[in-house]
């Protein structure tokens, strides 16, 4: 046995430790910080694990990094349309990186994570039914950290934690797409009031008072919620 290896009763342990985990969350959030720490601890040469999904936006977003390595590789994943875990995700396979400065399939994201302390990587599709809705994934300071028997295992991890994910992902939905929905009726109205002000200030239609609203806006480098909300507080900022 080598020391990428796990005994039979420690990966048993193991998994039983993450499916034990995530059976007593009702968060998306909880859930997918406990599996990404269970697996950095349970894959030898490991220096950070964490979860690719998608946000209530559809976006694709980390989550449960456990090292802002991690972080910062997803990141650049996802801002440059290319990487480990975008490869695992699209074509439902795992992924394997023996030695990223060897490796030229994502030539623009390995020059980018050049400084962080990554060589292996691999990263597993979350599949259910059917499809795979996310990844997780390891990344190793040392070349040559993972190999098969290590991608195996991380799929081993994959397959039941992605099952009981999808089911906790799906109660949370709901509950987004309405927490969503009602912060953007309160901005919107919010954002009426303001120009409701402004109009009534300046004697000026609805459309004029937008344009001031927004001008305001880009000259602070603010956003559109918090001018609106300065303006319906009263503070003197608006001087259009």
């Amino acid at each position: 046995m080598t020391k990428k290896q796990l005994p039979l009763d420690e990966l048993s342990t193991a998994i039983g430790r993450i499916l034990g985990l995530l059976l007593t969350e009702e968060k998306v959030d909880h859930a997918v910080q406990n599996l990404s720490q269970a697996i950095r601890e349970s894959v030898p040469g490991t220096i950070g694990a964490g979860v690719s999904i998608l946000d209530s936006q559809g976006r694709r977003t980390s989550r449960g990094f456990t090292d802002s390595v991690v972080e910062q590789a997803d990141f650049l994943q996802y801002e440059l349309g290319e990487g480990p875990c975008l490869t695992a995700w699209a074509t439902e396979e795992t992924v394997l990186v023996h030695d990223l400065s060897d490796d030229s399939r994502w030539a623009q994201w390995s020059a980018a994570v050049s400084s962080l302390p990554i060589r292996s990587v691999i990263s597993a599709p979350l599949m259910a039914g059917g499809q795979s809705f996310g990844t997780i994934k390891v990344y190793s300071p040392e070349p040559a950290a993972y190999d098969t028997e290590t991608a195996n295992l991380l799929e081993l991890f994959a397959s039941p934690a992605a099952t009981l994910l999808s089911h906790i992902q799906s109660a949370e939905t709901p509950k987004r797409i309405s927490e969503g929905l009602q912060s953007a009726l309160q901005s919107r109205d919010l954002v009426n009031r303001a120009c409701g002000m402004l109009m009534e200030r300046h004697g000026i239609p609805h459309e004029l008072a937008l344009q001031r609203l927004l001008k305001h806006t880009r000259d602070h480098g603010s956003s559109l919620h918090h001018i609106s909300a300065e303006i319906v507080a009263g503070i003197p900022a608006d001087k259009n």
